[in-house]
């Protein structure tokens, strides 16, 4: 059975079988399933910049944040997504950014290797939620750290991997690659500053051959790859970007979930016929992550 659980399902050699229930083959197809976090437990913790910034100035009011979860989760519900959630867990005050802990590949799920130790047992946790719903373990980082929002599947068989020293450690971004190289997927590495965090800060994909990117952060060179590629770009402003105006999430069908600081993808997916879903991310986004953080997608139909 291709999708009996395992703690490792990886063929050394490449060439492991497609998953038939679970996985995707890109990014932007339409959402089925997605596996969130809960915010129970929330804490504003010093994750990156973005939250020792907020933690100094004007702290996160956890309540308020849930609130706005509580949103998310019922935008989700609109669109007919079916929620899977991790068990909240005390110990876990970030487990809310669910896209950290594990990757989703149409092979199964990669289990990460978090770079903060307080953040370490969410990877075990993970495991946990996998084993429960029946979806095997591809693989799991052992080299280093590596993070779920720096591996950024642009479309179907290429991947952009980040890599900011921080968070994804080198070592680590380069085991992941050499599986997917003996995959036969394009890989492509992308060193940023560890400011940035995660390269879904930056770059995230909208729908086919159409891609969010702030261009006054992301490397020209990666720019340039996406557009040989076919892929145009939707600016997103670094104002924005910065309060995670690019950390969007595609449902596939022409429609987001987006964050209301970013007005100006709004106005532009609008304006393309894009049924958007703005929430209030402001508050829990001072935590450290946004809503494409937020969101492990676990399957998706063309």
């Amino acid at each position: 059975m291709t999708n009996e659980f395992s703690l490792q399902r990886r063929n050394a050699q490449g060439g492991t079988p497609l998953l038939d229930t679970w996985g995707f083959a890109n990014e932007t197809d339409r959402l089925t399933d997605v596996l969130l976090g809960s915010p129970a437990h929330l804490r504003h913790l010093s994750t990156s910049s973005l939250s020792r910034h907020h933690l100094r100035e004007n702290p996160c009011n956890v309540q308020v944040a849930q609130a706005q979860h509580a949103e998310l989760v019922s935008a989700y519900e609109h669109f007919d997504v079916t929620i899977h959630m991790h068990d909240p867990q005390p110990e876990l005050p970030m487990q809310v950014y669910a896209r950290d802990s594990s990757v989703m590949t149409p092979y199964g799920a990669v289990i990460t290797a978090m770079s903060q130790w307080w953040r370490r047992g969410e990877n075990y946790a993970a495991i946990r939620t996998y084993e429960q719903l029946g979806i095997p373990i591809y693989d799991m980082v052992t080299a280093g750290t590596f993070e779920g929002g720096d591996f950024n599947v642009i479309e179907e068989g290429c991947v952009l991997i980040g890599c900011g020293g921080a968070r994804t450690q080198e070592v680590g971004a380069r085991q992941v690659q050499a599986w997917f190289d003996a995959e036969g997927w394009e890989t492509r590495l992308a060193f940023i500053d560890e400011y940035y965090v995660h390269i879904d800060l930056m770059v995230v994909p909208i729908a086919e051959k159409l891609t969010a990117v702030c261009l006054d952060c992301t490397e020209p060179a990666i720019v340039d790859w996406l557009k040989v590629k076919g892929h145009e770009i939707i600016d997103v402003p670094f104002r924005d970007t910065m309060a995670l105006g690019c950390n969007f999430m595609s449902l596939g069908g022409d429609r987001v979930i987006a964050p209301t600081s970013s007005q100006t993808l709004i106005d532009q997916l609008r304006a393309r016929g894009f049924d958007v879903a703005a929430i209030d991310m402001s508050e829990i986004s001072k935590t450290g992550g946004g809503i494409h953080c937020m969101a492990q997608a676990l399957k998706r139909v063309a």
